[in-house]
C-alpha cells in the first residue's frame, strides 16, 4: 500500500501491513459469501459471522475496518517509512525511469 501505484508486497509501515491483511481477510470473506450465494446458502459461508456471530458490534467493527482499509489502499500511505520503502523498491525505480 506504500503508494497507490506501487506493487511492493509487504514493505512499508505497520499500518500498510494491517491494511493488506484486512483486505485479504475481506476479499476471502466476500469470495466465500459469493460461493455461498451461488450454492444457495449465504449464511453458511460468511467467515466473519461464523467467528464473531455472537458479537454483532465487533462483527460490524471488522466490516468497517475492512472498508477503511479499502479506502486507504486507493490513496496509498504517505508516511516516511512507506515512501522510503517505495523509492528503494525495484518496481518503482523501473517505473520512474520510464
Amino acid at each position: 500500500m506504500m503508494n497507490s501505484n506501487c506493487n511492493c508486497k509487504w514493505g512499508g509501515c505497520n499500518v500498510s501491513m494491517i491494511v493488506k491483511i484486512l483486505l485479504i481477510i475481506g476479499g476471502i470473506n466476500w469470495g466465500l459469501i459469493g460461493v455461498g450465494v451461488l450454492m444457495g446458502s449465504i449464511s453458511n459461508w460468511n467467515v466473519v459471522h461464523m467467528i464473531l456471530g455472537s458479537m454483532p458490534i465487533i462483527e460490524g467493527i471488522v466490516y468497517v475496518l475492512v472498508g477503511v482499509a479499502a479506502v486507504l489502499s486507493i490513496f496509498g500511505c504517505k508516511c516516511k517509512t512507506c515512501i522510503a520503502t517505495c523509492t528503494s523498491c525495484s518496481n518503482c525505480q523501473t517505473k520512474s525511469a520510464d
